[in-house]
């Protein structure tokens, strides 16, 4: 074993850590291999120079202090990081985007959603508007194959947030909301669901809204 010497006197660079890590996820990660990719993770992105939130795994591999840590009992490094980061995405507390070139990951944090999201948004398909337009209520996809067909890719915090959206509001409101917010060219999860709670507390129809035209609502969400 190498004997540590300590951290050395006067300053160092640090790396932030939310309480709920100490809290909540290092307690509940029982593999040794999973907690060192999530903290490398973390450090990471706290650290590098470059504006990206995420990390690939070829850049991963390729990390020589990384892997040794991870080559321990003789164990391959190379299946112990493929462990740990599967472990890492069921926990959640990393995200996983992959495409042509390579399988990325994120941090399960604010910013990283952000980030995860919009590289989600930027591959996703044009949106077939026509189709939801022409959708009756049976025909209909259910709300996550809605969102992932015309908004983006889903994370766990977004189908959680769906989920609850099912319980307040009927599936005919939420698929006219999504058709609305990707014709203003919104597509967000948060800027339907500002619609749908304007439906609940103002009324859908024009019936419901006297005085208030097509216009003025059209304008209404699409300046916002």
């Amino acid at each position: 074993m190498k004997l540590f010497s300590g951290f050395p006197s006067g300053k160092v660079s640090v790396t932030p850590l939310p309480n709920l890590f100490f809290t909540e996820l290092a307690p509940a990660i029982d593999d040794l291999a999973e907690l060192r990719v999530t903290l490398h993770l973390m450090w990471r992105m706290a650290n590098q120079n470059a504006k990206s939130l995420c990390v690939s795994a070829r850049d991963l591999t390729g990390d020589a202090t990384l892997m040794q840590s991870l080559a321990a009992n003789g164990a391959s490094a190379e299946d112990a990081l493929e462990r740990a980061l599967e472990k890492a995405v069921e926990r959640g507390s990393l995200l996983r985007w992959q495409d042509a070139n390579d399988t990325w990951y994120f941090v399960n944090s604010d910013a990283g959603r952000r980030a995860y999201e919009r590289a989600a948004q930027a591959a996703a398909p044009q949106p077939r508007v026509a189709a939801l337009e022409k959708a009756d209520a049976k025909s209909r996809p259910n709300i996550f194959a809605l969102y992932e067909q015309n908004m983006g890719m889903l994370t766990p915090m977004l189908a959680d947030e769906l989920k609850a959206a099912e319980k307040d509001f009927p599936a005919a409101w939420i698929a006219e909301a999504i058709q609305i917010a990707v014709k203003n060219n919104k597509r967000s999860w948060s800027y339907a669901r500002k619609i749908l709670d304007r439906w609940k507390t103002e009324g859908r129809s024009m019936k419901e809204r006297p005085g208030k035209s097509w216009f003025y609502e059209h304008r209404k969400y699409h300046n916002r």
